[in-house]
């Protein structure tokens, strides 16, 4: 028989209404086999969704699934920050608790909690990142699919849980006007178990530091609206690189090309190199699953 669950959806990195990146949530997701996960994940067709367990850890608040259409991530920064919120939204953690644990794949992961109510703002920490040069071929491809040229300093391969072609294309400009080829960045995803290439450039704005997009075209996913590891990824390319000219925190604007504009604060700490991304959500749907 049917089992009722509770379901959220969220809109992530903004506090407004159809902005943001969309994230569906089922709150009860305790007895739910891997196969019906993955075939509600289709069903919605959303860049992600998510389902809520108990933790396993005694150290975690709760424990999260995280699955695309295709397969399930480890962690994804979006996902993290709407299931910390829709947690407590649900009432699966103690009143004005500020400091979570999250239990993913990935491991136990840091959550802070800045404010309340309608304003509250969620800020997960990412797991470590590691970072690999590409080979030459690999930049070339890449150069065609966005038709630019790359210097090797321009593009790294970066793991933090999801693997990420992370492209430094220097200005925001270059970010906005891309018309890249998908089914070619598609094709190199899937020989480099990647995930997909986010783009950034810096911007001269009052609104945020810098312009940022994400290509997954081999998940399904063309472009997604506003994504989380991606954005601490790119933090993870900034430190290996040595370049500063962004700081230890900034704003990142993303999703403007597809009307789903978002926001992510990211910040590395300087004494432990942790990296944190974080921001707003709004809640668009409340309801029940029969599943």
């Amino acid at each position: 028989m049917p089992t009722k669950r509770r379901f959220m959806q969220l809109d992530v990195f903004s506090n407004q209404p159809l902005q943001g990146n969309p994230l569906a949530v089922v709150i009860d997701g305790d007895g739910l086999c891997d196969d019906t996960m993955r075939a509600f994940a289709r069903w919605t067709n959303l860049s992600e969704t998510t389902f809520l367990l108990p933790p396993t850890s005694p150290q975690a608040d709760y424990r999260v699934r995280i699955f695309t259409p295709r397969q399930e991530l480890p962690f994804a920064g979006h996902p993290s920050v709407g299931s910390a919120y829709a947690a407590i939204e649900a009432g699966l953690v103690p009143p004005g608790k500020h400091a979570l644990i999250q239990e993913c794949a990935a491991g136990l992961l840091p959550i802070r909690v800045d404010g309340d109510g309608a304003g509250r703002s969620i800020h997960v920490q990412a797991p470590p990142a590691h970072v690999h040069r590409v080979e030459d071929d690999v930049r070339a491809l890449l150069g065609r699919a966005l038709q630019v040229v790359l210097e090797e300093a321009q593009l790294r391969l970066i793991d933090n849980g999801p693997r990420w072609l992370i492209c430094d294309l220097r200005d925001a400009a270059h970010v906005r006007g891309l018309t890249p080829d998908l089914p070619a960045i598609a094709g190199l995803c899937r020989n480099l178990r990647a995930v997909g290439v986010s783009v950034f450039g810096a911007q001269q704005a009052l609104d945020a530091a810098m312009a940022v997009r994400a290509f997954c075209p081999a998940d399904d996913i063309p472009e997604d609206p506003v994504t989380g590891s991606a954005n601490a990824a790119i933090m993870a390319f900034l430190t290996e690189r040595g370049a500063h000219r962004y700081g230890a925190r900034y704003r990142a604007s993303q999703g403007r090309e597809m009307q789903r504009d978002g926001y992510v604060d990211v910040a590395r700490d300087p004494a432990s190199g942790a990296i944190t991304i974080g921001g707003e959500c709004v809640i668009a749907i409340r309801g029940e699953l029969e599943l």
